[in-house]
């Protein structure tokens, strides 16, 4: 079987394994308008956790800054166990990539923890909204041509999908939509955060007009744990996101990813930039 492209998005290779630095380089798969989706740049930096020799347990949570332009090409990721402790460990992550007269500048931060998880008491204060199936829920068309990540998807949008006039006419900024990787793959840790950042900006279905935007920090927190993502596979996740507030040149918006069951896998937040 080839390489799926999201595997040779994560693609790491240990550049010193004692200091936890890797090499990779941008996916053309995973391209967005002036740079790569930043699922994938999420995605990447939990990688080099996830392949560090020294991880403790699983991702618990995962915050990304985007600091600068990730340009196509190389990048380094660095990525240091700053404190473990008997059940819990704390990451910095910090990629970089080679600026003028070659001095490095870091384009991306990072902060994760991991832990082994104990078995407890649970409950779920978010149950997954009552839906149509996948099947009955049309499949999306492949969007524009710069914005090749999006084929990378199959995305059912149930309600909420991309606004067809540009009119100023928006009223609300929620979306819920089935969605899983259009070329089957495993669900997995590093997967499960670039699905967590698959939800177009809400600012534009608020207004009704496609403004400029920018992300410039996700937080993903994880609810399940390896075993349980395997057993899920190949299979779609229900996903609802809802901006929470616009004003002032920045807006946050929220994001749950169930599975078919309705288990809760991942929720994140999200702030973005827009230009008025």
């Amino acid at each position: 079987m080839s390489t799926h492209p999201l595997d040779k998005a994560l693609a790491l290779a240990h550049s010193d394994i004692r200091a936890g630095l890797f090499t990779g380089a941008t996916s053309p798969d995973y391209w967005n308008m002036v740079g790569p989706f930043g699922g994938t740049t999420a995605a990447v930096m939990l990688q080099s956790v996830l392949k560090h020799p020294e991880l403790l347990g699983a991702p618990v949570a995962l915050t990304v800054n985007y600091a600068a332009a990730l340009e196509a090409g190389a990048f380094e990721v660095l990525a240091i166990p700053v404190r473990t402790n008997r059940s819990t460990q704390h990451w910095t992550i910090q990629m970089s990539q080679a600026g003028a007269g070659g001095q490095p500048h870091i384009t991306t931060t990072a902060t994760a923890v991991t832990a082994l998880r104990r078995e407890t008491w649970g409950a779920n204060d978010l149950p997954m909204p009552q839906v149509p199936s996948p099947e009955e829920v049309e499949r999306v068309s492949i969007g524009p041509a710069r914005v090749a990540w999006i084929s990378q998807y199959e995305m059912r949008p149930i309600s909420g999908a991309i606004p067809t006039k540009w009119d100023g006419s928006g009223d609300h900024s929620e979306t819920r939509m089935w969605l899983r990787d259009a070329q089957p793959r495993a669900l997995d840790f590093a997967s499960l955060a670039a699905l967590s950042d698959t939800f177009y900006p809400r600012v534009w279905l608020r207004r009704a007009k496609p403004v400029p935007i920018g992300t410039v920090s996700i937080t993903t927190y994880f609810h399940a744990d390896a075993a349980h993502l395997a057993e899920i596979g190949y299979g779609y996740l229900l996903g609802r996101a809802t901006g929470q507030q616009f004003q002032n040149g920045y807006f946050d918006q929220s994001a749950q990813l169930w599975s078919e069951a309705g288990a809760l896998l991942a929720t994140s937040n999200q702030i973005v930039y827009f230009k008025e």
